[in-house]
């Protein structure tokens, strides 16, 4: 592999991270000892990224990333996540002082390291003050336990924001953002992509497949793939499925299967700095793996831009997007009854 810089940290990485999601009995491979073998698998092809997360099966996903890195700690970039709940207390989570520096430490742990090469917000809080986020990550990272910061999901107006903040206080600022992002959900590259650029910042993608719709198996009419579907109503969005019956055969026209289509697509951006693969089982990475030496000419991703402009999401949200509160919160959009009449 071709390896890039990540953002300005001086970390060279895979094209091709492997995402730890997967590995874990809370939604994905419950058998520690073969997700072991996908993650020594995926190291032996070449990938030296590996992103994770506390949240991932409530821990168990860096329990088995730990286990899989014995030995081979030294020859990865290691990356994690803290800010999604860790339990019903209503403080084991958020991106406060309180949290995030007890949520590292659970992490080290469990991952049986003394450090990350990258430590991120699993996901924006508005509760908690950016600046004292900033301020406990940048005593993270003065301490040796955290290498850089990061955030996922964060909007472009919020990324702008906390590199001011980190400016003007003096705190280390942020370095990574993972984003989303697949043919089907091209939102980012309208704000999120030229931001991220303009700061020197990396961009670390995942669902690239779109949840599993980009794989192929998931068609208009059938029944191929719709376990999922209660739990991801996108998977039966009516505006995705016809997209992906324009893309099936653009894929056949190139000789192509839908998943590596989809992977060079997302790789090709150059605001991109890795694509997260997220297999389940050993098939899955090696499918996944056979897309690496995939490149798309101009006149392939012309055509894909005519079924999904740039910029453009199609149909129903991801559901593990992020909803600011001015949209979520139904009082912060709509005026009180007695003030709604003009003056």
């Amino acid at each position: 592999m071709r390896y890039r810089t990540l953002g300005r940290t001086g970390m060279k990485v895979s094209p091709y991270a492997l995402g730890a999601m997967m590995f874990g009995a809370g939604i994905g491979n419950p058998d520690h000892d073969d997700s072991i073998r996908i993650i020594h698998r995926a190291l032996d092809a070449g990938i030296n990224l590996v992103d994770t997360a506390d949240a991932y099966s409530r821990g168990e996903s860096e329990v088995v990333v730990g286990k899989a890195l014995r030995g081979r700690r030294d020859d990865v970039v290691l990356a994690t996540k803290a800010r999604l709940p860790m339990g019903d207390d209503p403080n084991r989570q958020g991106a406060s002082r309180r949290w995030i520096v007890r949520a590292l430490e659970d992490s080290l742990r469990r991952l049986q390291t003394d450090h990350v090469d990258l430590f991120q917000i699993h996901r924006p809080d508005p509760d908690t003050d950016m600046e004292e986020t900033l301020s406990a990550l940048t005593d993270l990272v003065r301490s040796g336990k955290v290498r850089a910061i990061g955030t996922s999901k964060l909007p472009a107006s919020e990324i702008v924001e906390a590199q001011w903040i980190a400016e003007r206080r003096g705190l280390h600022r942020f370095r990574t953002e993972q984003p989303n992002y697949s043919i089907l959900d091209r939102g980012i590259e309208s704000e999120v992509l030229p931001v991220a650029e303009r700061y020197g910042m990396g961009v670390l993608v995942w669902s690239p497949l779109a949840k599993g719709m980009l794989t192929g198996r998931v068609r208009r009419g059938q029944e191929t793939d719709l376990r999922r579907a209660g739990r991801f109503s996108s998977l039966t969005d009516a505006h995705r499925l016809d997209a992906v019956e324009q893309l099936v055969p653009l894929a056949e026209e190139a000789g192509l299967p839908l998943t590596h289509l989809a992977l060079a697509f997302a790789v090709a951006h150059p605001s991109v700095t890795s694509v997260l693969l997220g297999p389940r089982t050993m098939e899955q990475l090696d499918d996944l793996l056979a897309s690496v030496d995939v490149t798309l000419d101009d006149d392939l991703l012309d055509r894909i831009d005519a079924i999904v402009p740039p910029g453009t999401d199609v149909g129903a949200p991801d559901e593990a997007s992020y909803v600011p509160p001015a949209i979520a919160r139904t009082e912060l959009r709509r005026r009180p009854r007695a003030d709604r009449s003009a003056a």
